[in-house]
C-alpha cells in the first residue's frame, strides 16, 4: 500500500509538470489555425482591394492559407487519422514497447524516465527483501513495477546472470540499468549484507531525483515552447502586415 501510494504520487507529479508545456503547444497550434482561418483572409481581401501584389513571405502565407481553405477537410481528417493510428499502435504490444524505448532515448525525457524507474526499483526491491523474500524471487517480482518494457527486458537478462552467480552490481552495470549512484549504493549493500536497508533508506533520495529531473525538464520546455510560439506568430505577423507597412511608408514618402 505504501509503495503504490508513493508511486501514484510520483505519477501525479509527472502529469502536473508536463501539463503546462502541453497546453502551450495546443495554444500555439490553435493560434496558427485561427490566423490562417480568419486573420490572413481578412488582410488579404483588404490588400486585394488596394491592388497590392503579395511577394516573398506574404505570398507563402497566402498560399498556405489558400491550401487550408481548399483542403481543410482533408487536413482535419488527416490529423484525426494520424492520432487514431498512434492511439491504436500504442495499444499493441509492439507499439507500447516502441513508446517505452523512446522514453529511454529521447533527450530530457530520458533522465526523468530513468530516475522514475530507479525510484520504483529502490522502493519495490527494498520492500521485498526486507519482507523476507529471497533475492531471486524478489528480482522476478520487482520486474512488474518497473513500468517500462524495454527496461524490463534488460532487467530480465540481468536477473538471469544473477541467478547464475553474478553479483547485482556487475549485472546491472553490464546492462546499464540504473544511474551510477544507484549502482554504488547496491555495491555497498551487497558488501555489507544490508541491501534491503540501503535501498529503503535511498528511496527518498531517488524520489527527490525524480522531482528534480521533472523540474529541470519543465524549466527547459516552457521557454522553448514560448520561443517557438513567438517565432511562429512573429513570422506570420511580419508576413501579413508587411504589405500594409510598405503602403504606409509609400504614403509617408509622398
Amino acid at each position: 500500500a505504501d509503495y503504490y501510494e508513493r508511486d501514484q504520487e510520483l505519477k501525479r507529479k509527472v502529469k502536473s509538470s508536463t501539463s503546462y508545456p502541453a497546453m502551450l503547444g495546443i495554444m500555439c497550434v490553435a493560434i496558427i489555425i485561427l490566423m490562417f482561418a480568419f486573420v490572413v483572409p481578412t488582410f488579404r481581401s483588404s490588400m486585394e482591394t488596394l491592388e497590392v501584389v503579395p511577394t516573398g513571405l506574404t505570398k507563402i502565407i497566402y498560399d498556405i492559407s489558400d491550401f487550408f481553405a481548399i483542403y481543410w477537410t482533408t487536413v482535419v481528417l488527416s490529423i484525426f487519422a494520424v492520432v487514431g493510428i498512434i492511439f491504436i499502435t500504442l495499444r499493441t504490444e509492439k507499439g507500447k514497447y516502441a513508446f517505452d524505448w523512446l522514453k529511454l532515448n529521447l533527450p530530457f525525457i530520458k533522465k526523468v524516465e530513468i530516475n522514475l524507474i530507479t525510484a520504483r526499483f529502490a522502493r519495490g526491491f527494498g520492500l521485498l527483501l526486507s519482507s523476507g523474500m529471497n533475492l531471486n524471487d524478489a528480482m522476478e517480482t520487482v520486474e512488474i513495477v518497473l513500468g517500462n518494457r524495454c527496461m524490463k527486458d534488460k532487467f530480465h537478462k540481468a536477473a538471469e546472470n544473477i541467478r547464475n552467480g553474478m553479483s547485482l552490481t556487475v549485472a546491472f552495470t553490464t546492462y546499464k540499468l540504473f544511474p551510477k549512484i544507484m549502482l554504488q549504493m547496491i555495491e555497498i549493500g551487497e558488501k555489507s549484507a544490508s541491501l534491503d536497508e540501503v535501498l529503503n533508506r535511498s528511496c527518498s533520495f531517488f524520489d527527490a531525483q525524480v522531482e528534480t529531473s521533472l523540474n529541470s525538464l519543465v524549466s527547459k520546455l516552457q521557454p522553448a515552447m514560448l520561443i517557438i510560439k513567438g517565432l511562429v506568430i512573429g513570422t506570420m505577423f511580419v508576413g501579413v502586415y508587411s504589405p500594409m507597412l510598405s503602403i504606409m511608408d509609400t504614403l509617408g514618402t509622398i
